[in-house]
């Protein structure tokens, strides 16, 4: 039998569409199921060893560490030397915090001294590590000699230096940082120089006398003369020039730009959230042990991580935001998965030590994290004191209705319950901007001016309004102003939407990059209003189901997703979200994501049924 060209494309053109009924359009739980699967391959949930690195920039904290390398038990003093090029001329002025006395020569000439007893006191900001001294350096350009002479009474013995910390702020003033090192003294390898910015030698005697002890004041020979390959006489006997003691660290595998699947970040709790949610809808336990071996991964982790930014003064390294970080990002947001599973599962090997997790993040919860004053909402010192962030919605308010279902007093369950709406209703007042309907990524306290309208900042505001009214009883006082406050942003956001079902990276510049992780939140918000009965399922189901179409072309069949902004601080200047860079699988958006799939999801299964929410 003889087919006809035009015979032949008819015949595929029907089988085409045959088998294109026959294939009905993949479920959004069979999307992010894929998305769960790459996250399961790619995530070891360990840590490799690294030699330290050494940062020859003066831009960040040093410390020169006597005591782990001399290790006398006893009073003694001991000097580091090092050199610090300077590109011009420049005034430079250091935090300084050290034990006991300590001075300080720039080029042969003393800048600091102090003397007398004094312990370390380091204060842990939300994002720097603050030392309560100062010292100023005029530093000519070129080359210029640092030494330093610290004492000891036999306890602690460290000396701490940095430039005042930026505390995140966004700036395009250029800061000139000198080069720290050894690499331009004569004499000294460039081998050893690359291990280590300082030259250290001691200990040297500290002896008693009337008034105390003569150590920092008794001229010892490294005063006088620098020279290598010589020995000096020490407190216990010749002493030479060495370097500190060089450190293995443990480091996370394979970070990206953004970090990796693992450090401990809120958007890294959120995967493991969000897998917990992926476990219960698909019914498939590896999502559900892939939460438990992050949050069993980060509570094995403190020991260590403590010991490497205490004890190793490794004071950034890896997951050191696991310690002495006040700050919701740090706190609340990556606890998520412990008190979700908490609730969820009342017997697991480890359960009392997720419980003493737990109980430490409901005092920071209640008494530890700052609220502005005047108010009891969250807020920031970052980058100015008193900052409200939008993200801090999504940061703080979902654990506290987690925190809300989980504690057994009642009086402690409506607390953090009303908490939570408490702070909706005060965001709502601080960051809301009236003239856009849109929420502002973030308030200065001291400063009228208007932020731009970051889509994720508004995705956050989205998804913490849902977390609370899902719970909150209808009867609340609180209830109903949340709800028409969240209709409205939901008005606001859908006639923002671009033809493509995007939402834009600054929701409403359409001159930004179309953006995966504001667009899924919007979807997941959406889908969860019409779910529970919030929105008219009419006018809104078909903009979600656009925004999930838009969202599944930037989603591989692997599993990898594109187009997703990475973590961004807050700007008055909106060309700084305008060039924010865009990566793939960046957790930031892949919970986000995973979380639009598990609401699309249950939105299309109860298309056909009651709505579980209260209309109003």
């Amino acid at each position: 039998m003889r087919f006809s060209i035009a015979g032949l494309f008819m015949v595929c053109m029907l089988s085409a569409s045959l088998k294109a009924q026959e294939s009905p359009p993949e479920r959004p739980l069979a999307v992010i199921r894929r998305i769960g699967d790459k996250l399961i391959r790619d995530t070891p949930f360990r840590y490799q060893l690294t030699v330290r690195p050494v940062n020859h920039t003066l831009n960040g904290l040093f410390t020169v560490d006597f005591g782990r390398s001399l290790m006398t038990g006893k009073p003694a003093v001991a000097y580091a030397y090092t050199r610090l090029t300077a590109a011009a001329d420049q005034l430079l002025t250091l935090q300084l915090e050290h034990n006991d006395g300590c001075k300080i020569w720039l080029n042969g000439q003393e800048i600091y001294a102090k003397r007398g007893d004094h312990t370390i006191t380091l204060h842990h900001d939300e994002r720097s590590i603050e030392l309560p001294g100062t010292v100023q350096l005029q530093l000519r350009k070129g080359e210029n000699q640092l030494l330093i002479k610290s004492e000891t009474r036999g306890q602690e013995w460290r000396v701490y230096l940095q430039p005042p910390s930026r505390k995140g702020a966004i700036s395009t003033e250029s800061v000139r940082y000198p080069e720290i090192g050894l690499r331009h003294v004569p004499d000294v390898s460039n081998e050893v120089a690359a291990l280590s910015n300082w030259l250290i030698i001691g200990p040297f005697a500290n002896p008693a006398t009337t008034g105390g002890r003569s150590g920092l004041d008794q001229v010892h020979e490294p005063e006088q003369d620098i020279r290598f390959g010589h020995m000096y006489a020490g407190l216990d006997g010749p002493v030479t020039w060495t370097i500190p003691k060089t450190d293995v660290l443990g480091d996370l595998i394979d970070p990206k730009p953004w970090g990796t699947n693992y450090h401990w970040n809120y958007h890294n709790g959120g995967v493991a959230w969000a897998m917990q949610q992926l476990a219960e809808l698909s019914g498939e336990r590896q999502y559900d042990d892939y939460a438990a071996r992050f949050c069993d991964f980060q509570l094995a982790s403190i020991p260590f991580v403590r010991h490497q930014v205490q004890t190793l003064n490794a004071v950034t390294s890896a997951n050191y935001h696991l310690v002495d970080t006040p700050l919701l990002d740090f706190t609340l947001a990556p606890s998520l998965p412990f008190i979700y599973r908490l609730r969820q599962n009342q017997n697991f090997a480890n359960r009392a030590d997720y419980v003493t997790f737990i109980d430490g993040m409901l005092r920071y919860a209640r008494d530890e994290q700052l609220r502005l004053p005047g108010s009891t909402i969250y807020t920031r010192t970052t980058p100015e004191k008193y900052t409200t962030w939008a993200d801090d919605m999504f940061m703080g308010i979902p654990f506290l209705v987690q925190a809300s279902q989980y504690a057994a007093d009642p009086a402690q369950r409506k607390a953090f319950l009303d908490d939570a709406a408490g702070q909706i209703t005060g965001f709502n007042r601080q960051v809301w901007d009236a003239d856009a309907n849109l929420y502002m990524h973030a308030r200065y306290s001291n400063r009228p001016v208007k932020l731009p309208h970051w889509s994720r900042a508004n995705g956050w505001a989205v998804w913490a309004t849902t977390e609370v009214l899902m719970h909150l009883p209808v009867s609340h006082p609180d209830y109903k102003p949340i709800l028409a406050h969240y209709r409205k942003h939901i008005e606001s956001l859908a006639a923002l939407q671009d033809k493509s079902g995007f939402w834009f990276n600054v929701a409403d510049r359409p001159d930004s990059q179309k953006e995966v992780s504001g667009t899924a939140i919007f979807v997941m918000g959406i889908a969860r209003g019409i779910r529970y009965g919030w929105l008219d399922a009419a006018r809104y189901k078909p903009i979600a189901l656009q925004g999930w179409e838009a969202l599944k072309t930037r989603i591989d069949p692997d599993g990898t997703v594109h187009d997703i902004c990475m973590g961004t601080m807050c700007s008055e200047d909106v060309s700084y979200y305008l060039n924010r860079p865009f990566y793939d699988n960046d957790t930031h958006g892949l919970f986000a994501v995973l979380f639009a799939g598990l609401e699309l999801e249950k939105m299309l299964n109860a298309s056909s049924t009651t709505p579980t929410g209260r209309k109003q």
